[in-house]
């Protein structure tokens, strides 16, 4: 019986992200760019915050397995995004804008999240890696390994719906403006490397030519898979803090290691000897995103709406430092490196 309770309230996440699914591919949605997971955990917010308490609460197991063990799987299957040859393709520049941009982009959301706006840690270095990384996507990869709660995570993935939708639109007007004085290849670069969602760097870069169009997706998958390492060290850091605000004398360490992130890596670098046929790849990746999009609604349907009012303003002025450091850090660096 407990396991039936499960599989309904499985069956439930995965309706409404079926839901989330079909309204992404709305036209009117698609030029937008929001991706079905953005959709997802608003849906699953509205069900929180209305018809929540009518389901039993025997199917709760069934929501908190698509919103933790789903999300492993999912992350794990991202890789299939990625090839080896891709990130070559872009040389050095590529590599080298993107792992300064994410590094210096999580350090400064830590410090400026923590010591100077006071939040707490997990509500900051969420929004730091939604902003450094790659969106929802690594919105969802870093509560895996903070273990926050789900509205924080909602909270984060709401500022990079917000500074990433306005980032799409601006990027492509500052060029046809000629203001940024770059060409098609450097645009590709600085979209790629400071541009929050995948789907957002997809509709900036392709509003201006196929070449940096290209770029700027062959460089966000650098980024995405620069989430491995990061998560790694990451998973360091808190252990090291477990050790050290540890009250007894002969704790253990805890050494928090997220193995999905590594299966990633493992997953990108299988995919890159390209032996799956195309339209294999292209359905597990289909399928990838559906679950990731009922992680993120299975998130949504524990994020109660007091909670935004709880955390404030103050997460929204953290990513929006944090757009303005990609904004124009990010294009100093383009052209500095691939002058």
């Amino acid at each position: 019986m407990v396991q039936i309770n499960k599989i309904k309230g499985i069956a439930l996440v995965a309706l409404f992200a079926s839901i989330a699914s079909m309204l992404a591919q709305i036209q009117q949605v698609q030029k937008l760019a929001i991706s079905p997971l953005v959709i997802g955990i608003l849906l699953g917010m509205i069900f929180a915050n209305t018809l929540r308490q009518k389901i039993p609460k025997t199917w709760l197991p069934g929501v908190l397995f698509s919103a933790k063990t789903l999300l492993r799987i999912a992350i794990v299957f991202y890789g299939f995004r990625i090839t080896f040859q891709q990130i070559a393709s872009v040389g050095v520049d590529g590599f080298v804008i993107s792992t300064i941009m994410l590094s210096s982009t999580m350090i400064l959301g830590a410090f400026i999240g923590i010591k100077v706006l006071k939040l707490d840690r997990d509500t900051a270095l969420l929004v730091a890696s939604g902003s450094a990384v790659c969106g929802a996507a690594a919105v969802l990869a870093t509560e895996e390994v903070l273990k926050s709660e789900a509205h924080k995570t909602a909270i984060a993935v709401g500022t990079v719906v917000l500074f990433g939708t306005i980032s799409m639109f601006l990027y492509p007007l500052l060029f046809k403006a000629e203001i940024l004085g770059m060409d098609f290849t450097q645009f590709g670069l600085y979209v790629g490397s400071s541009v929050h969602e995948v789907a957002q760097v997809v509709a900036a870069g392709g509003a201006i030519d196929a070449i940096s169009s290209d770029t700027a997706i062959i460089v966000k998958m650098i980024r995405v898979m620069l989430i491995a390492p990061l998560l790694l060290i990451l998973g360091l850091f808190l252990s090291r803090m477990h050790t050290n605000n540890s009250t007894e004398p002969n704790s253990s360490k805890k050494l928090i290691i997220p193995w999905f992130a590594i299966l990633f890596i493992g997953v990108a670098g299988f995919h890159s000897l390209h032996l799956l046929p195309t339209t294999l790849v292209s359905t597990i990746n289909s399928a990838d995103t559906f679950l990731l999009t009922m992680a993120m609604t299975a998130l949504g349907m524990e994020t109660h709406i007091s909670k935004f009012k709880q955390a404030g303003l103050k997460p929204v002025l953290l990513a929006l430092f944090l757009f303005f450091w990609l904004l124009v850090a990010g294009y100093f660096l383009t052209l500095y490196v691939a002058a």
